[in-house]
């Protein structure tokens, strides 16, 4: 177990010799890079530098980042400094700006139909969740605009069991920012998590329906979570309080997660499986879902934890069926372009293993 415990701090603790609460803003990397604009809504604590590290706070603060995506990058990479970032090689936040409240951020998205919400997982900066999210919406051209829910992640590979104090923390946050765009005439709110992050979007979901049943169908969207450190037990509970998910509900999962392995022995699961790297959809056959086995892109990928942000391939595919949908009308998240409704089971899960062609195996417990 010891074993395990120093591979997990090891693989996720690289960057520990630097300060990565600490961010430059260069304005000129625009002069070289693409601009992407970043929302955000954190339940972080502002320090008296002016950065949100790991503190956690009790009310939400709403900001506006602006990032510089480098030229000539291959889709799926994302490199980035702390110090001295050179934006013809990569992302550099190039401006921030804070709102006085949510009222400024709606004024922002006036007449904005589509919010993507972006919900990092474990060790994660505030500025490197930015970075990630705009990579994401280059990548694949993510409709609308794209919102990053900031909890207070520690940000430190030792930092497992406060993130996962903080993922609780932050699930009023999370349903507070729901609500809040709604409020802003929002019309679709989609949730992309990954990771822990996927953990927080069920435990949110799962306690605004214990209040008010059917408000996670009324509010969200779509559900697309990558590689969810999530127990596949805790997962069945939480759909069963929510019972009427929303549609599309996905769930991305790479078999050769390494990641997820390793959690999952620390935890003593008996099969060493976690949600995000499952193999069989057996025990998901009673939910409305759809789990899309990316394990054929693990090989090109940057990360086998990220498989859908950090494989050049899946990329494409992703950013093809976008355009796509969009010929046709459909700019909203789904897997219509994949796998036609017909070919999907309507009142259970359904397994989609994607091939390294694109293609797609469609199967039904």
């Amino acid at each position: 177990m010891l074993r395990y415990l120093f591979i997990l701090l090891t693989a996720v603790s690289l960057s520990a010799c630097v300060d990565r609460s600490v961010s430059e803003t260069v304005p000129d990397a625009l002069r070289v890079g693409t601009p992407e604009t970043v929302f955000a809504a954190t339940s972080r604590a502002r320090e008296a530098d002016g950065s949100y590290g790991y503190r956690r706070a009790e009310t939400l603060r709403f900001l506006e980042m602006t990032v510089s995506i480098p030229p000539g990058r291959t889709p799926g990479t994302l490199k980035f400094s702390y110090a001295n970032p050179n934006p013809a090689k990569q992302f550099v936040l190039a401006d921030v700006t804070e709102f006085s409240g949510p009222q400024d951020l709606g004024g922002r998205l006036r007449g904005v139909e589509d919010v993507t919400v972006f919900v990092h997982g474990y060790n994660a900066t505030q500025t490197e969740t930015a970075f990630r999210a705009a990579q994401l919406a280059h990548d694949i051209g993510i409709p609308g605009s794209i919102l990053i829910y900031s909890w207070p992640s520690q940000a430190r590979g030792a930092g497992y069991a406060y993130d996962l104090d903080s993922m609780l923390f932050a699930r009023d946050g999370l349903e507070r920012t729901v609500r809040e765009l709604k409020s802003m005439g929002v019309k679709h709110v989609n949730i992309v998590a990954h990771s822990m992050g996927g953990a927080l979007t069920m435990e949110m979901m799962r306690q605004a329906e214990l209040r008010q049943p059917g408000w996670s169908r009324k509010n969200i969207e779509g559900v697309i979570l990558i590689s969810p450190d999530l127990d596949v037990d805790l997962f069945r509970t939480q759909m069963n309080s929510i019972k009427n998910p929303p549609d599309p509900f996905v769930v991305m999962v790479s078999q050769k997660d390494k990641v997820l392995n390793i959690s999952a022995r620390l935890r003593g699961t008996a099969d060493s499986k976690r949600l995000g790297n499952i193999d069989s959809v057996e025990q998901l056959a009673d939910y409305p879902i759809s789990v899309i086995d990316t394990t054929a892109f693990n090989s090109d990928a940057g990360s086998s934890h990220f498989v859908a942000a950090t494989s050049p391939a899946l990329l494409s595919i992703l950013s093809s069926v976008r355009r796509v949908n969009r010929t046709f009308g459909r700019d909203r998240p789904g897997i219509d372009g994949l796998v036609p409704p017909s070919e999907r089971s309507p009142d259970g899960a359904t397994e989609i293993v994607l091939t390294e062609t694109g293609q797609a195996q469609v199967s039904a417990p």
